[in-house]
């Protein structure tokens, strides 16, 4: 068949350009298959060297796997048996310390001391008896009761002391009016009667109050209130006072002049009567 067609190309070709064609014996054919087989592959052929690239490439990722799995064991190996699977099933779950590293934390738990500590508190814990706990309740209520007494015993002590005992007892005025006598009866006031808004030596005495009531034992009556006293008496200059009138200081205080430069008067609360041996401010002066 390949000879007819062969011949049928022949006549297709134009007439300067057919030549003569003969087809292969068998033998020729046998010959040519025999040595075609004999022959060796090629070192050089494409599919031979896509082949060694190949092998080359699946080395180098099975080394290179290698390397990392090597690498990241120990790390592994140090996580808590809880969340290093690796760790246990390569050590049993015990994690390895490098002691030889200088910066590696190492923490030793001696648990045989803790639970023998453990051991020792829970033998010599005893449970409180009924009567332990009542003693200490019956000491607790006794001493609210003792500060509950303090309390109350302060309290009485300072109403016992504001609370007045009964009339005190001063002596009349000596004779009649003078300044040297109004200085004298209200000596005896001086400590004894605290300030307040009274006019009276068994309550307590205002500033105005004591004036009032000294010179009301002499026969004189005065108003309450500073200006108002001052008012009803006749200005002074300091050089002409004597003792028995009037320092007064417009407004705000009023007292008994000694005549040596100093004042019966009650100050302030908290402060009882008292005598002061020397003047403050600039106090204007008045004569009854």
């Amino acid at each position: 068949m390949s000879a007819r067609r062969s011949a049928r190309s022949a006549a297709l070709l134009p007439e300067g350009q057919r030549t003569s064609f003969q087809a292969p014996t068998r033998a020729a054919l046998a010959e040519a298959t025999r040595q075609s087989r004999a022959r060796p592959a090629s070192a050089s052929s494409p599919f031979r060297r896509r082949s060694i690239r190949n092998l080359a490439r699946a080395g180098v990722f099975i080394v290179a796997a290698g390397m990392a799995s090597v690498t990241a064991l120990p790390a592994y190996a140090m996580m808590p048996t809880g969340t290093n699977p690796v760790a246990s099933t390569v050590n049993a779950g015990q994690t390895f310390v490098d002691t030889s590293a200088s910066a590696t934390q190492t923490l030793d738990v001696n648990a045989d001391a803790q639970v023998a500590a453990l051991s020792a508190t829970r033998d010599s814990y005893n449970s409180t008896d009924a009567s332990v706990l009542q003693a200490q309740r019956d000491a607790e209520a006794a001493a609210a009761q003792a500060a509950a007494d303090a309390v109350a015993a302060a309290a009485k002590a300072v109403e016992t002391a504001s609370t007045p005992s009964g009339p005190k007892t001063f002596a009349p005025p000596q004779g009649g009016y003078s300044g040297e006598a109004v200085v004298a009866y209200a000596e005896q006031f001086v400590g004894v009667v605290p300030y307040g808004w009274g006019a009276d030596p068994n309550d307590s005495f205002g500033c105005d109050g004591l004036t009032q009531y000294v010179y009301g034992q002499f026969g004189i009556s005065l108003p309450r209130g500073v200006d108002h006293q001052a008012a009803l008496a006749t200005r002074i200059t300091q050089d002409e006072a004597v003792a028995g009138d009037l320092v007064v200081w417009p407004g705000e205080h009023i007292g008994i002049y000694d005549g040596a430069g100093g004042v019966i008067h009650s100050p302030d609360f908290g402060r009882y009567v008292e005598h002061a041996h020397s003047l403050w401010g600039s106090p204007v002066f008045y004569r009854l």
